[in-house]
């Protein structure tokens, strides 16, 4: 391990004035702004997710010279960015216009298109964005799960994307045998989580593995036990948490979430879906949207009004574990003893296929109170144990990015290598290798941020890490697999070639799981500048 390698001190000094500008604009936009000054607060956050994304990325640069390289590029990159975003604006950013002056030289060196060739040499040899320095045991879970996804997923995941077909069970089944959806889930109640700050990196290990095979088919089928195996975890009854989690951990049943509605989307404590207690059950009406993976799930986390006082906003919503039968295909429907009813019908969507997202009714469909996640005591309080779900989701995201992210370098490597333009390979162009390079860089950057995130939400919960790395890495993954394409050509634009399908399900990563500017305007930025 080299701890000084050259182009780390220039990373740091970079990093360092970036933090410095964003911690005081920070402070300045706190003095004035209001929830109504938008654009200035959105470019904020984004900057602060890259800062901070940056310094994580010192550390990893004092493992040896690429990681350096790789330091200092990205930081340049995110001090190009910010001068950018702060040009014409400088006043309401509370920051004078020469406040980058001093890293010039730094900026300079780290954009040279001389230095972006070496370190493009670098990832055209490995296809790699740069070491990953795991331990063992996360490098064996790495490799198995690898394994799978060469074997079981790659080998459909086109068909499945072309035809919007069903996940094939052999797929979930190895999953569930493998362990996959207890990830998260405490050991005591059958998963895989022991405590410890990092408890949640295999999850971001087996997330950008499987997502690097295929986003739809099976990257994304961690999520929602996720979600709902934390809100349980956090917020439900011992009863319910050994009645429901075992279950979930050995993938017995499976899982969806059912919070967005037609006309609310991130603005969840606007819901319109009501339950009202009528005896020994909560009587469910309303309509959920984009609920993933609901045909197959046999237990779908539904977030509800249980309040009727709407004023009560997001005190006045709960959650709600509603047990269904698992059906495939794009439609299902299914009714109760006493006429209760719910239906089913999938989006058609650009990509992201094979989950399939479901508007799904509720009609009079009963609820036993026993499902309500925390019985009486856990009345009005949905809305936090979803925020606090939503923390590990927002994580697994971010890491579904990095996995899609790291394919698409994988297959522009390839096909930069094997296409001659010209007379010579475009693998030797000079842009073709710079955005190689930069494509690495933001890869190096969101899969150390992502890791040092998990941390952060073991440790503290998270909320500000885990925004900050998605909204980073979602819209990386946008760049990335874009660049990717356009390398292929003409060919990027065909189904043929899995590129296309990367290209189209990197752009649902920015909307889901909280979308890019509720991010940044109401998590990232509040948090920046309150008192």
């Amino acid at each position: 391990m080299e701890h000084n390698p050259s182009n780390l001190v220039p990373a740091r000094v970079v990093v360092e004035v970036l933090q410095a500008v964003v911690d005081k604009a920070a402070a300045h936009l706190a003095s004035w702004a209001t929830d109504e000054d938008q654009t200035v607060a959105y470019d904020l956050a984004s900057m602060s997710s890259a800062v901070a994304a940056a310094a994580e990325l010192l550390d990893y640069g004092t493992e040896g010279q690429a990681e350096a390289d790789l330091a200092l590029l990205y930081a340049a990159d995110v001090a190009a960015d910010l001068a950018g975003r702060m040009a014409g604006r400088e006043s309401l950013w509370g920051v004078n216009r020469s406040a980058l002056d001093g890293i010039a030289a730094h900026v300079a060196a780290g954009r040279d298109p001389a230095f972006l060739d070496r370190v493009a040499s670098r990832v055209l040899a490995t296809r790699e964005a740069g070491p990953r320095h795991l331990s063992e045991e996360l490098q064996l879970v790495r490799s198995t799960f690898r394994g799978f996804a060469e074997d079981r997923v790659v080998p459909v995941a086109d068909r499945i994307h072309r035809d919007d077909e069903d996940i094939p069970a052999d797929i979930i089944d190895g999953l569930a045998d493998m362990g996959c959806f207890g990830l998260s889930i405490p050991a005591e109640y059958g998963g895989f989580a022991e405590g410890g700050v990092d408890e949640l990196l295999s999850m971001v290990v087996v997330t950008e593995e499987l997502s690097r095979a295929s986003l739809g088919a099976a990257g994304s089928l961690i999520t929602r036990p996720e979600i709902i195996g934390t809100a349980i975890a956090r917020g439900g009854t011992e009863e319910q948490k050994a009645r429901w989690l075992p279950t979930i951990a050995a993938g017995e049943k499976l899982c969806g979430v059912a919070v967005t509605e037609p006309d609310h989307g991130s603005d969840v404590a606007g819901i319109s879906t009501t339950a009202v207690r009528d005896g020994d059950d909560w009587v469910l009406n309303g309509v959920k949207t984009w609920c993933t993976f609901a045909g197959r799930a046999n237990y779908l986390l539904v977030l509800a009004r249980t309040d009727p006082d709407r004023t009560a906003g997001h005190r006045g919503v709960s959650l709600f574990v509603v047990e269904k039968p698992s059906f495939s295909g794009h439609e299902w429907s299914v009714t109760q003893e006493g006429g209760g009813s719910m239906e089913g019908r999938a989006i058609r969507t650009l990509g992201y296929r094979g989950m399939h997202s479901f508007e799904v009714r509720f009609d009079r469909w009963r609820v036993p109170a026993d499902d309500l996640i925390g019985m009486d005591s856990g009345l009005g309080r949905g809305f936090y144990l979803q925020m606090q779900a939503f923390a590990n989701a927002r994580l697994q995201t971010a890491a579904r990015a990095v996995g899609v992210m790291q394919s698409a370098l994988e297959l522009a490597v390839d096909y930069a290598q094997q296409r001659s333009v010209f007379g010579r390979s475009l693998a030797h162009c000079q842009l073709t290798r710079a955005k190689i390079a930069r494509m690495a860089a933001l890869i190096a950057a969101c899969r150390t941020f992502a890791f040092a995130a998990a941390r952060a939400v073991t440790a503290n919960g998270g909320q500000l890490e885990a925004a900050q790395v998605k909204q980073l890495a979602c819209r990386a993954a946008e760049w990335v697999t874009r660049e990717a394409q356009q390398l292929h050509g003409g060919y990027g634009y065909a189904e043929e070639y899995s590129i296309s399908r990367l290209f189209v399900d990197a752009r649902v990563l920015s909307i889901f799981e909280g979308a890019d500017e509720v991010l940044a305007l109401r998590v990232i930025a509040r948090q920046l500048t309150k008192p």
